[in-house]
């Protein structure tokens, strides 16, 4: 009866001491055991510097041994960035973290890692590695993370990473690598995100790329010169969620290559050399949500391309002229938020997705032709001022008593041609109202429409019979004052002949674009304000050749005539005035003349050195922004146009000596009226304004002493500096 109270004893006693002894202790998840007694402590309470568990056996292994002098580490991880070595540094096997960032390792010798058996995370970024043994990395069994971006690997050898059984992260970017194969991932069974950015690669292995890692989620090959997608490449990589090819030379895809990636969530196609996407090529990405493609010289898109993306949440089509958009395109996608086009008016096509960008290319936006207050309000305020300046000049020629009468016809000519650019900033503000609100609906119809094509034709028709215009009478004066001994005197038939010409230049330039659609594409309609400033990448070459041809070549040629008729017309004159006897007067004369051309040079310079830079840099293929192309053309192309009659017509002195004599004669009348008298004022003036002396009133000019034409040009430079000024 008395062995059972013993038995139970004996079983107490032995439970006591066999809990005293901690040998068989097990914790819960996220807590570990103080050594040989009971007692379970939170994880993050192990290495922290204090003795939670009372026998010192949380802070037991807690720091790294003996480490390399330009070294440091923080509990069991050693930083050895920017030191200098030349080798692995030889510490205590139990080092956790190890970076050798930007240091001198040429190559990665066997066993180099072999001891640190608890490794977890190793840094190699940024030195000079070129080789790594195949036993590089023997060892390192609790490695998760490895980088050896920015060195110089050229090859991988198959089974390099074989121990490296727990590895996660794998990123090889920045390198010289050349070419892999399955098998240089051999023994990767857990890892989950491979980057190969930026290397040298050219193909895939037709062998499946995920044989060994299975696990695979991420995989980034951006940055290579991959050719082309081969079917077998990702057949094994079934649990892959995430695919960046993006910036690689891709030409071509087959129709079976994402197949196997039916769990795929995210696709980079960007920035590649797509031409055509097969019709189905997408159909096994049930799961995608979402899909880049943009910057691909892709030709057509299929109605039907995206229908089976039917969880598809963001599309990017960046950089892609879609000739044949539509609507059905998108209608399937009912989960898409996000949508990226080339083209904001291209957003009209889907009307059910909450954002979609560009919202503006700079001049329009989605809502008004011109995108910006200031530019409705100035279009107004600009063409005002142009059109009525020029029609101004032209009404009040017929009273200048001007006995030059080519001259004459030149400005008004000149007036005509700067009116038509009042007239083409008047109709695109008309249709800004027009479109007020809702310019998205009508923006593709708007700049494919004969109305846009009439209206940059005018455009162009007003600034290069202007541009020319200006250059002929340049030349005039160029000659008048440069060489005023010769019998060079313009003559009606002549002056007739060269405005006609001018203007049937005009046309010409302006409307062959019209002429060839095939050839110039939408010339005038790249954007809302239909105007060619600068090339589009998708634009014809013959379309390129012609624009650069006009700015830069015509253009051009006349900014510089221009610029040096007037330098010398002024050095002539400065010549001629050193020798005159009234230095003072003559000084003074000359300074006036040298403002006014400074004033004409410089608003040709304001006009056209913009537009010049702008339209090399779209030569360059610089990307310009369509805020600068809107004030260029509402601000600056409109200036010379503005200004034209100012400095030709209105700054004057017989048009300021005309408006003197009419308020003279108004103050006369009045004084008349008022007094009964019946006397008359007589005019005091004479306005020589191109050519002094050349058709002076036979009362003016004896024949007795003016035998000759030519002899008339002989003027003093008195007379030619009062002509200017």
């Amino acid at each position: 009866m008395t062995t059972g109270p013993v038995f139970l004893y004996i079983l107490i006693i032995g439970r006591y001491f066999s809990q005293g002894s901690g040998q068989d202790v097990t914790c819960p998840l996220g807590y570990f055991p103080c050594g040989n007694i009971t007692k379970c402590l939170p994880q993050l309470l192990h290495c922290n510097g204090v003795d939670d568990c009372g026998n010192q056996a949380d802070e037991d292994n807690c720091v790294v041994g003996s480490v390399p002098v330009q070294c440091f580490c923080r509990g069991l991880e050693l930083d050895c960035d920017e030191t200098n070595l030349r080798a692995v540094p030889s510490v205590s096997s139990n080092v956790t973290m190890m970076s050798l960032r930007r240091n001198l390792l040429r190559k990665l010798p066997p066993d180099g890692f072999k001891n640190y058996h608890d490794l977890q995370k190793l840094c190699l970024q940024n030195n000079k590695i070129r080789s790594i043994s195949i036993y590089a990395f023997r060892g390192l069994y609790s490695l998760t993370k490895l980088y050896l971006s920015h060195n110089r690997i050229t090859f991988l050898k198959p089974g390099v990473f074989e121990d490296l059984h727990r590895l996660e992260w794998l990123i090889i970017e920045d390198n010289h690598l050349s070419r892999i194969s399955p098998l240089t991932f051999y023994g990767l069974n857990s890892l989950i995100l491979l980057v190969l950015m930026n290397n040298v690669l050219t193909h895939l292995p037709d062998k499946p790329l995920c044989q060994h890692m299975p696990r695979l989620h991420w995989l980034d090959f951006e940055g290579n010169h991959i050719h082309n997608l081969r079917n077998l490449t990702f057949i094994s990589c079934s649990n892959l969620t995430v695919l960046v090819m993006r910036k690689n030379k891709i030409n071509h895809l087959n129709e079976n290559t994402f197949a196997p990636l039916q769990k795929l969530d995210e696709l980079d196609l960007g920035s590649n050399k797509i031409e055509n996407l097969p019709p189905h090529v997408f159909k096994d990405l049930k799961e995608l949500s979402q899909l880049n493609l943009s910057y691909n010289p892709i030709q057509k898109i299929e109605a039907n391309q995206f229908d089976y993306l039917v969880k598809l949440k963001s599309l990017s089509l960046e950089g892609i002229e879609i000739a044949n958009i539509q609507q059905r395109m998108f209608r399937p996608l009912m989960n898409l938020s996000h949508i990226y086009f080339k083209k904001f008016q291209y957003c009209g096509y889907a009307p059910h997705v909450r954002s979609c960008k560009p919202n503006t290319d700079g001049i329009s936006s989605l809502e008004n032709l011109l995108a910006s207050i200031i530019q409705r309000v100035f279009v107004w305020v600009v063409s005002a001022v142009t059109c009525f300046g020029n029609i101004f000049v032209i009404c009040m020629r017929p009273y200048i008593r001007s006995e030059n009468k080519l001259h004459a016809m030149s400005i008004i000519s000149l007036c005509c041609a700067d009116c038509l650019m009042g007239i083409y900033l008047f109709v695109i503000g008309a249709f800004d109202l027009k479109f007020r609100g809702e310019y998205n609906k009508h923006a593709q119809l708007w700049m494919e429409s004969i109305h846009c094509q009439l209206v940059g034709s005018l455009a162009i028709l007003s600034t290069e019979v202007s541009v020319l215009l200006l250059t002929f009478l340049t030349l005039e004066k160029y000659i008048c004052i440069v060489y005023p001994f010769r019998c060079l005197r313009p003559r009606k038939c002549r002056t007739i002949t060269v405005l006609i010409l001018i203007w049937i230049i005009g046309f010409i330039v302006a409307f062959i674009p019209l002429s060839n659609k095939e050839f110039f594409r939408n010339y005038y309609g790249t954007n809302g304000v239909c105007f060619p400033l600068h090339s589009e990448v998708t634009e014809s070459i013959g379309a390129q050749i012609y624009s650069v041809t006009i700015f830069l070549g015509i253009n051009l040629a006349a900014f510089i005539v221009i610029v040096f008729s007037y330098g010398s017309m002024f050095y002539s004159v400065h010549q001629s005035a050193i020798t005159a006897t009234e230095i003072p007067n003559q000084v003074k004369k000359e300074m006036i003349l040298a403002k006014r051309f400074f004033f004409i040079v410089f608003t040709d310079a304001l006009c056209w050195i913009p537009i010049f830079v702008l339209k090399f840099l779209s030569l360059l293929q610089v990307e310009i922004p369509g805020t600068i192309t809107s004030w260029v053309v509402i601000f600056i192309l409109p200036i010379n146009s503005a200004l034209n009659p100012i400095l030709y017509t209105l700054t004057t002195r017989p048009f300021k000596e005309m408006i003197h004599q009419l308020w003279y004669n108004y103050r006369q009348r009045r004084s008349i009226d008022s007094k009964g008298s019946q006397k008359t004022y007589a005019p005091s003036f004479i306005w020589v304004e191109m050519w002094p002396l050349q058709e002076m009133s036979p009362e003016l000019v004896k024949p007795a002493v003016f035998t000759d034409p030519c002899e008339i040009s002989l003027i003093s430079q008195s007379t030619r500096l009062n002509s200017y000024s």
